[in-house]
């Protein structure tokens, strides 16, 4: 326990109430807590002894053995069943039957009480129980056994373990068995008195007054062979803390930002931290430069300032309003946490969350008016709501020697639950707050919460002074004492609080990357890309997030951030997402990312040809051809010109048509994975030319129908009949009309023979293409045909020729 100075407090302190007997009225008008005293004492006076009620002795013994000499801070639960019997047993009359009393009694308000006597070495025989009535009512509540645990070395009075009532103004109290200690008495405690005292001192007897020098008796008890040590500052991991006090101003800044905040928080972290250099430093402030890994895969030192270790949001001592002018001295600072303490403060249940702050003030008060002690003695305190409070005034994120575990004080931090949980499990959010608590203390020296460590007793009364305990990260305050504390349902959820304290962050997963595609597990990006992932693990356990890309440290973010921007060079890369715990263990995702900067190319421009096919009054047959490429991975195609058409990334040539006699552009988009594109256009026109204007050699007639082109067309059908057409272009084709009667005609380009085509089909086929060329070329060129005069089928019909220019 923290080294506790020996003080008396100010007579103006304590408000002595004379006993007095009777019924008590209601009062009508409740009066301000406010203007209250902050402690009002009340004697037990000597009852007429008469037998105790039957099992009595029994509990009592229980009482005795589960408290022996426990230590500060702690707490005991007592068999609540024997407790409401003995109440029944002993009926309602205050000293039928009772060692000592306090008769019922009116009081200026308080809230919170606790039974206190002169000699801290002596304990209690009997059961001490009391009632209370709250403010503006009549009626009185159960009776209700004060717990006790032991003394702790710094008591200067022993205590039992103060009980929240809420706001009453009168009390009665009784003690069942043998007579109670010398100076027994009821400590009342207001925890919303404004007219606090500086720098009180506790009240003690004469002949029981601690000396007030430094004898190791009234100490802290820690381990004496590290006192020295730990008071000088001078062990090795304060000395490299020092090398790294710069960390320390983003680190109490931190403290802040993730407090629920209060303006008017009194830490002085900043003006001591350069002075302290036994400060807990930051784990993400002092990461700055040294050298990072990912499962094996760093491969160099890198400068990438990681984020401050995230502290648990909590209310701080402004926001609960310690009283800090009864605080003794200044903060003492131990070694790194090397073990993590969980009590109960045995306060009872019947409290509602908006009280909470209250009762910790209430505590407060308690142990260093009542008990003699510097501060509360818990380095964190949490309600059943799972809200947080800054305990021990020193900060949150220094290693602050507490009292709270006799002998193990040192190199430890702790948290108490409001409330009893000998038989009442906490929520599972308070045991999520209680295992972030634990790892953000833990975890800052690289100490797995759900592990062990043996550690040497300052001296107490399960281990003597120097005796080396094997004990979990995460204890019970019984783990290292003779006492139920936590409580039998709270110490039966340790295992599960150590699961979650020291596990590796859950469900990570890398829900998309901006700024990419994905296609076959693979992500593809020009090069800024945008992360975003998941945790299944709640943000308070997380430390923060990495981001990785080929072994080598990026960027670090905060654990309450999902989401984080970072450029790559272009080439194929692995990304991986690391989640760090509070406890230092992580889990790591990776992704496969291409980064691709350059736009696919085309080989060549878009090819425009006639084909064959139907002509109509609006479309002419076309194909179009084009030859595209990415260096990394096409994506897609697309004609998005005169219409919009997924070309496909496999194919080359596709049949299309334009309106004859007007340029018609065709582009083409070709899009890469990454999202690089580029577009190639042709423009042509079909020119259409009538049959009327070739150069006709032989017999040829007109024909007259609407479905030749114009309306006309001409027929031939004597062996050697000639027509010929002259134009300039890239591409001709000759338009015949086709039928089961139709014959063949040899077609000659530029003079040279291109063979026969045969126009003879199935059905009549009016402005069929029977016949086509490309060219790469816009050049002059002459086609000519020839009739056959096929036997059986001599005629055929020319309707004329198109043309691409």
């Amino acid at each position: 326990m923290h080294r506790n100075r020996t003080k008396l407090l100010a007579a103006s302190g304590l408000l002595a109430l004379t006993a007095a007997t009777g019924p008590i009225p209601a009062r009508a008008v409740e009066p301000s807590q406010s203007f209250a005293p902050p402690l009002q004492t009340l004697t037990f006076a000597t009852a007429t002894a008469r037998p105790a009620p039957a099992g009595f002795a029994r509990a009592a013994g229980l009482a005795r053995h589960a408290g022996g000499a426990a230590g500060a801070g702690s707490t005991r639960n007592v068999e609540r069943a024997a407790g409401a019997g003995f109440a029944q047993d002993a009926g309602g009359a205050a000293g039928a039957g009772f060692s000592s009393v306090v008769p019922a009694t009116t009081t200026t308000p308080f809230s919170l009480v606790g039974a206190t006597w002169a000699d801290p070495r002596t304990e209690v025989d009997g059961l001490v129980q009391l009632r209370t009535r709250a403010i503006g009512s009549a009626r009185w509540t159960p009776w209700q056994a004060l717990e006790t645990d032991g003394h702790a070395p710094d008591d200067l009075r022993g205590a039992s373990d103060p009980l929240w009532v809420g706001p009453s103004d009168a009390v009665e109290a009784r003690v069942i068995g043998a007579r109670g200690p010398q100076g027994l008495r009821l400590d009342l405690i207001n925890p919303e008195a404004q007219d606090e005292p500086a720098r009180e001192q506790a009240p003690t007897d004469a002949a029981h007054a601690q000396p007030t020098d430094n004898n190791a008796h009234k100490r802290a008890p820690n381990d004496a062979t590290r006192e020295q040590a730990a008071t000088a500052g001078v062990s090795q991991d304060a000395r490299n803390d020092s090398e790294r006090a710069t960390n320390d101003a983003a680190h109490a800044a931190n403290d802040g930002a993730h407090a629920v905040s209060n303006p008017t928080r009194a830490t002085n972290d900043g003006s001591r931290a350069a002075s302290d250099p036994t400060r807990a430093t930051n784990d993400g402030g002092r990461a700055v430069g040294e050298r990072a890994t990912l499962g094996g895969l760093g491969r160099r030192a890198v400068k990438v300032p990681l984020p401050a270790r995230p502290v648990p949001r909590m209310v701080t001592r402004g926001g609960w309003r310690a009283n800090e002018a009864i605080v003794k001295g200044e903060a003492e600072y131990t070694g790194p946490t090397q073990v993590f303490f969980v009590h109960h403060t045995a306060t009872g249940n019947g409290y509602s969350c908006a009280q909470s702050a209250s009762i910790v003030r209430g505590i407060q008060a308690y142990q260093v008016r009542s008990r003699g002690w510097d501060d509360v003695g818990y380095n964190f305190l949490v309600d059943k709501c799972g809200t947080v409070f800054e305990g021990r005034r020193g900060g949150v994120g220094r290693t602050v020697l507490g009292a709270h575990t006799v002998g193990f004080n040192a190199d430890a931090s702790s948290i108490a639950v409001i409330g009893n949980y000998g038989g009442v499990r906490v929520t599972p959010r308070v045991r999520t707050v209680i295992a972030a608590v634990a790892a953000y203390k833990l975890g800052a020296y690289g100490n797995a919460p759900n592990g062990r460590v043996v550690l040497t007793s300052g001296g107490g009364p399960r281990f003597p002074k120097g005796q080396r305990a094997n004990l979990w990260r995460i204890a019970g305050h019984r783990d290292g004492g003779l006492t139920a504390c936590p409580g039998n349902a709270l110490y039966a959820q340790l295992p599960s609080i150590r699961a979650i304290a020291g596990a590796a962050p859950a469900g990570v997963h890398v829900l998309r990357i901006g700024g990419t595609a994905l296609s076959a597990r693979r992500y593809f990006s020009k090069g800024l890309i945008q992360p975003v992932w998941t945790s299944s693990t709640p943000t308070a356990l997380i430390n923060r997030f990495e981001i990785w890309v080929d072994g080598v440290l990026r960027v670090a973010t905060p654990g309450a951030h999902r989401t984080t921007r970072l450029r790559l060079t272009p080439g194929s890369h692995t990304l991986s997402v690391r989640a760090v715990h509070l406890s230092g263990r992580s889990t790591t995702v990776s992704s496969r990312v291409i980064v691709d900067a350059d736009a696919p190319v085309f080989a060549a421009k878009p090819v425009l040809a006639l084909r064959p096919g139907t002509i109509s009054s609006g479309a002419v047959p076309l194909q179009l051809r084009w030859n595209v490429g990415d260096g990394v991975a096409l994506g897609s195609v697309g004609l998005t010109r005169p219409l919009a058409i997924n070309l496909g990334t496999a194919a080359r040539s596709r049949d299309v048509a334009a309106p004859p006699n007007r340029a018609t552009p065709f582009t083409v988009r070709a899009l890469d994975r990454a999202g690089n594109a580029t577009s190639a256009t042709i423009t042509r026109t079909p020119w259409v030319v009538s049959e009327v204007s070739a150069q006709r050699r032989g017999s040829w007639r007109t024909l007259r129908n609407g479905g030749y082109l114009g309306g006309t067309a001409v027929a031939g059908s004597t062996r050697g009949a000639s027509a010929s057409f002259t134009f300039t272009g890239t591409s001709a084709a000759l338009v015949f009309s086709r039928g089961p009667g139709a014959g063949r005609v040899g077609v000659f380009l530029d003079g040279r023979p291109q063979g026969m085509v045969d126009l003879r089909s199935a059905s009549s086929e009016p402005r069929r293409i029977a016949w086509s060329r490309s060219w790469a070329g816009g050049g002059e060129h002459t086609v000519r045909v020839v009739v056959e005069g096929t036997p059986g089928r001599p005629g055929v019909a020319l309707d004329g020729l198109v043309y691409l220019k």
